[in-house]
């Protein structure tokens, strides 16, 4: 929480400075390494950082005062945290300087005990009354978050939601619907591949070995995802429904059910119920989810994960 709170409030301060007849000089802070070619005769309010405006400007100067918004990338490698972004300038004028665009990288020493708590693609925050629901993607043994977004077709995809329930009573969490799209919202004419559905199955454990790992706790859900052909080389998003819910009042759509070649549909908390998954052939109808509002059964919870990309080195 503290790292959380760190980054947020860290700014951005980039200054261009140009004289008109000199060169271009681009100033950061000391935590970044920049360096860009000279122009002159610029018109100062057409710089952008991403697709944020220069926070002032003058004759001779942009001045860029910002968090990191702007559509500023992360990247984690290993002990290293890094954003990217590009500084562009563009005019009609014939008499300013051509359209360049300069990457702009900030390279930051990876805390040893960080863990990330907002931004996609590696973790997501979403708070809900009084809980809270997290959903990213680990790294291969579930001890702490991904290093990386890019998974080889065939490799597993290791994703965890989890619900910080203090001061709430005990909850298990579901994953109750799960669709990959190749868009970070889901539109009308979006390309879908299903990888929950019917209240919990897991539907592509049918054509993969996908499969739910067992709990470590009740309010947490581990997903191993068998890279698939949706979208390949493009940005995938995962889109899902969390539900957080009674324990004591499950039934066949509170669910956590994958498919094992050998002994068909399984339930993932106790093997004597996987009754509860024998509607995942057809249609698991249920009663409606009474409202989060009343609290007494549950909340659910919408999420996003992404952009990830799924490669094929035969491709």
């Amino acid at each position: 929480m503290m790292v959380f709170f760190w980054q947020r409030a860290l700014l951005v301060s980039l200054a261009v400075a140009m004289s008109v007849y000199a060169d271009m000089k681009l100033d950061w802070n000391r935590f970044c390494d920049i360096g860009v070619e000279g122009r002159s005769r610029a018109d100062t309010s057409l710089f952008r950082l991403g697709n944020c405006f220069p926070t002032s400007f003058s004759a001779t100067e942009a001045v860029f005062s910002v968090d990191f918004d702007c559509n500023f990338r992360r990247i984690v490698t290993g002990d290293r945290l890094m954003f990217t972004n590009d500084l562009t300038y563009s005019s009609s004028s014939d008499s300013d300087p051509q359209a360049f665009t300069h990457p702009v990288v900030c390279v930051y020493e990876r805390p040893e005990d960080w863990y990330p708590r907002l931004h996609a693609p590696i973790f997501n925050t979403y708070g809900l009354g009084d809980l809270e629901f997290h959903f990213g993607l680990m790294n291969a043994d579930f001890s702490g978050p991904a290093e990386s977004t890019t998974f080889p077709l065939g490799s597993f995809i290791p994703i965890m939601a989890s619900v910080a329930q203090e001061a709430h009573q005990p909850l298990l969490l579901f994953l109750e619907e799960c669709v990959a799209a190749t868009t970070p919202e889901l539109q009308p004419e979006s390309t879908l591949y299903p990888i929950i559905a019917n209240e919990g199955c897991l539907v592509d454990s049918l054509v993969s070995r996908s499969k739910f790992e067992r709990r470590q706790k009740s309010s947490e859900i581990h997903l191993s995802l068998q890279a698939f052909r949706f979208g390949l080389g493009e940005e995938v998003f995962i889109h899902c429904k969390l539900v957080a819910w009674d324990p004591n009042h499950q039934d066949n759509s509170k669910k956590a059910c994958h498919y094992d070649q050998e002994h068909g549909w399984e339930q993932l908390d106790n093997s004597a119920s996987r009754y509860l998954c024998a509607c995942c052939d057809s249609d698991c109808k249920s009663r409606r989810v009474r409202s989060s509002a009343s609290g007494k059964r549950g909340m659910a919870q919408k999420a996003v994960l992404g952009p990830l990309t799924i490669t094929d080195v035969n491709y």
